[in-house]
């Protein structure tokens, strides 16, 4: 009789290990450092560098988490959350951005956390779901790793304003040729002593010449624009201030051509690639194509808001509208989240890459 009641007992176990869902069923869950992942990763990043309109560009720091499941057999839709570090390259710095230093600690570090989700097929990655946000390392934080450094200023304080004015008055002063206007500011720190201010600001070439320049109003932005990134000391002293200036010029953009009447391009446009997104690591796997939409560069600002940084937020959030490689539609359907017994087949939150805001 016991040997009977065990068996049925037996029996309704292995009856509910069946009806269990698996812990991998629907999707699998890969090593947050596996080269695969750091590969679609890298493509999240490239999206974010080729879309964000303000500041700087970023680096990956770490991969936190990673999910992927399969539509089909030929293609994946990979789930990742993400942690990016900015770096001190400006959005419209040509430099690739595995050449970008990111900003330290002590220069007031800002960290970036965004929400990915990627379709890989065809060698291609599309990014299906883009959603970051980013914040200023805290000022308790700074004060431990160093106490007398400057934190983020806000672009509109009266002192930040009037230091990029007299630093763009400099540089424009010393320029033999175009007259530029600010496009915007980017970064801003006040020190107490000396009473200085750092300011960092982007700047567009006109159509006027600086040494004629009578009514700064009357001075449009090229056709073919002609960026650059300026930094810039203003230093308080008694009886006026000292303006140190120095200004890097881009090459110039290339028009984009607008759509015709009749519906048709003057010419074929070239996309514009982050050059990062070109560049091969130079370890690992080949790097596949992110498919992102045209660059578009940054356009003058109205009066900035009382912030000290842009945000990621601002960038884009939301679906972006993507077809697959077949033509059709596609919309991913997160799965539900299974939790199973034994041990996790996976080792994330992957490793830091530079340090931990």
């Amino acid at each position: 009789m016991k040997s009977l009641a065990l068996l049925l007992c037996l029996a309704q176990l292995w009856d509910c290990h069946l009806a269990s869902p698996s812990p991998l069923l629907g999707y699998r869950e890969p090593n947050c450092d596996d080269p695969e992942t750091e590969q679609v990763a890298k493509a999240a990043v490239d999206y974010i560098n080729a879309h964000v309109l303000h500041g700087y560009k970023h680096v990956l720091n770490q991969i936190d988490e990673v999910k992927v499941w399969s539509p089909d057999p030929t293609r994946e839709v990979f789930e990742l959350e993400l942690d990016t570090l900015e770096t001190i390259c400006h959005v419209l710095d040509p430099t690739p951005v595995a050449n970008c230093t990111p900003r330290q600690l002590t220069e007031h570090a800002v960290e970036g956390d965004c929400d990915f989700q990627v379709l890989k097929q065809g060698g291609q990655f599309v990014v299906l779901f883009a959603k970051c946000d980013s914040s200023p390392d805290s000022a308790e934080d700074v004060r431990k790793v160093c106490p007398h450094c400057p934190l983020l200023a806000p672009f509109n304080d009266t002192k930040v304003v009037h230091a990029v004015e007299a630093a763009l008055a400099a540089f424009n002063a010393q320029s033999n040729g175009s007259y530029y206007k600010i496009v915007e500011v980017s970064r801003a720190q006040l020190v107490l002593l000396p009473p200085s201010a750092y300011v960092e600001f982007a700047v567009a070439a006109t159509d006027c010449v600086a040494k004629e320049v009578t009514d700064p109003a009357k001075c449009n932005l090229l056709a073919e624009k002609q960026y650059g990134f300026c930094k810039a000391t203003l230093t308080e002293k008694v009886g006026g201030e000292d303006v140190a200036v120095t200004c890097m010029v881009f090459q110039t953009q290339p028009v984009v051509p607008q759509p015709q009447p009749d519906g048709t391009n003057a010419a074929a446009p070239t996309p514009a690639v982050d050059p990062a997104t070109a560049e091969p690591s130079p370890a690992g796997p080949p790097v596949a194509a992110v498919v992102v939409g045209p660059l578009v560069l940054a356009a003058p600002q109205g009066p900035p808001l009382h912030r000290a940084h842009y945000d990621l937020r601002h960038a884009f959030t939301g679906v972006v509208s993507v077809e697959s490689a077949s033509g059709e539609a596609f919309h991913p359907v997160k799965p539900p989240v299974v939790v199973g017994p034994g041990p996790r087949v996976h080792s994330c939150p992957g490793r830091i890459r530079y340090f931990k805001v």
